[in-house]
């Protein structure tokens, strides 16, 4: 019994040890755009019924509760948490923020589109607009040479101001993309999501139509990790690891009492 104890205990340090690991990598990225805090989930380990709810005692009487042994736990699942993250200005012409709901579409190298909340975005040799690491922002769109000004409205449409121009002059309409169950995307690194069959496909809208957010010029999402919030998960995970190795401790030293005095 001491062994299974053992067991029991170990499948949670390792749940505990991977929370810990969920909470370091939030707190690793609590300065980068754009970036969702994760959750670990929990789930129980298959149960050892010795002895059913309902099974007979006597002619006449039954239990009234099974007797059932856990076997441990495990983790579930990692859960992104889509809240929204602060908005910092920047005054930056190709920084851009959501306010509200959606995703900015980005094609990645390998040809995947690519979905994120980081709105930094620079431009190639082409006036192409792109990310930071040279991803083209979908849907494609170029910034003429000697732009004076660059302006995006809260609807997503991008103007810019020509020399010798009085008005504006329309260059593209930036469009988002919203999941039925965002939690389901995949995360891939570089601040990008991609599709799988749990989160569905894309609806793709431009902003402030069929429930997108509002596009912010000059601005970017923070993250939406909250240091305090976090240190206390840290403190409950590690005080959580050291009651599980003292559980171990514990059987190891029931069983050295059994093997001395037999």
């Amino acid at each position: 019994m001491s062994t299974n104890a053992m067991h029991v205990a170990k499948t949670g340090l390792d749940a505990q040890q991977t929370r810990m690991q969920v909470i370091s990598n939030n707190l690793a990225n609590v300065n980068t755009t754009g970036f969702k805090r994760d959750r670990a989930s929990f789930e129980t380990l298959l149960y050892q019924t010795v002895r059913p709810a309902g099974a007979q005692t006597s002619e006449a009487t039954e239990t009234t509760s099974s007797f059932a042994v856990g076997t441990g736990v495990r983790v579930l699942t990692t859960e992104k948490a889509f809240t929204q993250g602060a908005l910092v200005t920047t005054d930056n012409a190709l920084d851009m923020a959501i306010d509200g709901p959606g995703f900015f579409q980005v094609l990645l190298p390998d040809g995947r589109m690519g979905y994120s909340r980081d709105g930094s975005f620079s431009m190639n040799a082409e006036g192409t607009l792109t990310t930071g690491a040279g991803y083209i922002v979908q849907p494609e769109m170029a910034i003429p040479a000697g732009a004076l000004e660059i302006a995006v409205s809260g609807d997503g449409i991008v103007s810019v101001q020509m020399p010798g121009e009085v008005g504006m002059q329309e260059v593209g309409q930036l469009q988002l993309a919203s999941f039925v169950n965002p939690r389901g995307l995949d995360p891939i690194g570089e601040n990008f999501l991609v599709e799988t069959q749990a989160s569905g496909p894309p609806a793709v809208a431009a902003p402030q139509t069929d429930g997108m957010g509002k596009m912010m010029q000059g601005a970017l999402e923070a993250s939406n990790v909250n240091v305090v919030q976090e240190l206390v998960e840290m403190i409950e995970t590690q005080r959580a690891y050291e009651v599980n190795s003292k559980s171990i401790s514990a059987s190891d030293e029931m069983m050295r009492f059994l093997s001395n005095k037999l």
